[in-house]
């Protein structure tokens, strides 16, 4: 919200359910970075997706393939967090793994948690 809004701003998707790149499908997390860019975690469509500031569509950065196990897919991702480096945690729930992606490079699945062998 704006500071002394009186109705919130669609940052991210508002154009119904579905796959596109105007639309998200359960999304279930969020997080903003430093450069006010949106993050979310778009559940129903396994992907991670990012709104720049004032963007009218999002771009996929993480996922996107179809659900699955394999580093360039989701398996219904709920949650987002950044450390102080600048790295972009995802909780990859339908896979029991958190994948953590360097937002500084092209790499996807540089580093990966499975929560099943802990």
């Amino acid at each position: 919200m704006v500071e002394g809004a009186k109705q919130g701003i669609v940052v991210a998707g508002g154009q119904g359910e579905g796959n596109g790149l105007t639309q998200l499908s359960y999304p279930k997390g969020v997080v903003v970075d430093q450069l006010h860019t949106v993050y979310v975690a778009d559940r129903g469509n396994d992907r991670i997706m990012r709104w720049p500031k004032g963007a009218t569509q999002g771009s996929v950065i993480i996922g996107g393939n179809g659900r699955g196990e394999q580093s360039n897919q989701l398996n219904q991702p709920f949650g987002l967090s950044f450390d102080r480096h600048g790295n972009l945690y995802v909780v990859d729930c339908g896979n029991h793994r958190v994948q953590i992606c360097n937002m500084n490079s092209n790499a996807q699945d540089l580093f990966r948690i499975d929560l099943d062998t802990i």
